[in-house]
C-alpha cells in the first residue's frame, strides 16, 4: 500500500472510531473494543489515536458525554439524576463536580442561566438570565479552507471535525495557526435534521491539495455581524436564534446573500468548555455608496 492510501486508511480507521464513540456514549468504551473498530492492535492503538486527534480515548468520551448533558440541561426538563447516570457518574455529586469543573457552573445553575427562554443579548430579557454578548461589524477576508461536507444533525459535526482533523494530521498539515469553521449551507429551522448540510472546514497552508471528500472551497468575505461568545457549543443554537430573531429585525441590516459561518478560536481538546470562543458570523449586504 502506497504511502497516500495508508495515511487516508489511518485517518478512515480513527474516525471511524470518534463515530463510535459518538453512537454508543451509553455504553462501556473499553480499548480493545474500539482497537477492533479501528482495526489496530489494541498495544498500539491508543499512541496512533492521541497522536492523531490530540487527546486521549478517554478524554474524547468524557467531553462528549459532558457536550451532551449540556444540550439535555437546556433543551430538556430531564432530572439532573438522569442526566448524571446517563453521562457516567454514579452520583449527582460526581457529576455537579465534573460539570462545574467543566463548564464553570453546577448543572442546576446552568439549567436555569441558559435555557432557550433565556435572551442573549443586552436589551431585553423575557424571564431568566440574560446572556451578554458582544456584537460588531467586521469586514472579513475571504478565505481558501479545506472542507469535508456533514449531511445531518450538528450533533454530528464533532466526528465530521475529527475525521477532517486526523486526515490533514496524517499529511502534517495541522499547526498552532489552523482555526477550524463550519459553514452552514441550509436553514436549520426550514429542514428536517437528517437534510442539514454543513462544511466543517479549517484553514490550510498554501499549497495545500484537496482529494476525493476533502476539498478546497472558497469562503466569502465581506461585511459581517459578528457575535463574540464565550462558553459551552450547546448554546450556540440559542445564540444563533436570538442573533436572526431579535438582532437582525431591529439593527436595520440587511443579511447577504452568502452562508453564515461559526469560527472556532481555540482547541475544545485543551480548554474546559466554559473557556471555549467561537465568533458567528452572519453576512450583510454592503452598504450603498452616498
Amino acid at each position: 500500500m502506497n504511502r497516500t492510501l495508508t495515511r487516508q486508511s489511518y485517518a478512515d480507521r480513527i474516525a471511524r472510531v470518534a463515530q463510535h464513540i459518538a453512537e454508543h456514549l451509553d455504553e462501556p468504551l473499553v480499548l480493545e473494543r474500539l482497537a477492533a473498530v479501528a482495526c489496530f492492535s489494541p498495544f498500539h492503538f491508543h499512541r496512533i489515536y492521541s497522536a492523531m486527534t490530540g487527546e486521549t480515548v478517554s478524554d474524547t468520551v468524557r467531553r462528549g458525554r459532558l457536550q451532551r448533558a449540556a444540550t439535555q440541561l437546556i433543551s430538556s426538563d430531564q432530572p439532573i439524576a438522569t442526566i448524571a447516570q446517563a453521562a457516567g457518574y454514579g452520583s449527582t455529586a460526581a457529576f455537579a463536580r465534573a460539570f462545574a469543573a467543566a463548564h464553570g457552573l453546577p448543572p442546576g445553575a446552568f439549567r436555569k442561566g441558559r435555557r432557550p427562554s433565556a435572551v442573549v443579548g443586552t436589551a431585553s430579557t423575557t424571564g431568566g438570565c440574560v446572556m451578554n454578548h458582544a456584537i460588531s461589524i467586521e469586514t472579513l477576508p475571504a478565505r481558501r479552507l479545506l472542507a469535508l461536507r456533514h449531511v445531518g444533525s450538528y450533533d454530528g459535526l464533532d466526528v465530521a471535525f475529527t475525521r477532517l482533523s486526523a486526515w490533514a494530521s496524517t499529511r502534517g498539515l495541522l499547526g498552532p495557526q489552523s482555526q477550524a469553521f463550519a459553514i452552514y449551507l441550509n436553514d436549520c429551522f426550514a429542514v428536517p435534521a437528517d437534510s442539514l448540510l454543513t462544511d466543517v472546514a479549517l484553514s490550510m497552508p498554501p499549497g495545500t491539495e484537496g482529494e476525493g471528500d476533502f476539498r478546497l472551497i472558497d469562503l466569502p468575505g465581506g461585511r459581517h455581524a459578528v457575535l463574540h461568545h464565550q462558553g459551552p457549543y450547546a448554546e450556540l443554537g440559542a445564540a444563533w436564534r436570538w442573533l436572526y430573531g431579535d438582532w437582525l429585525p431591529r439593527s436595520g441590516e440587511e443579511i447577504a446573500d452568502q452562508p453564515a459561518f461559526d469560527a472556532y478560536l481555540n482547541d475544545p481538546r485543551t480548554l474546559p468548555p466554559a473557556q471555549w470562543r467561537t465568533d458567528l458570523c452572519l453576512p450583510l449586504a454592503e452598504h450603498d455608496e452616498p
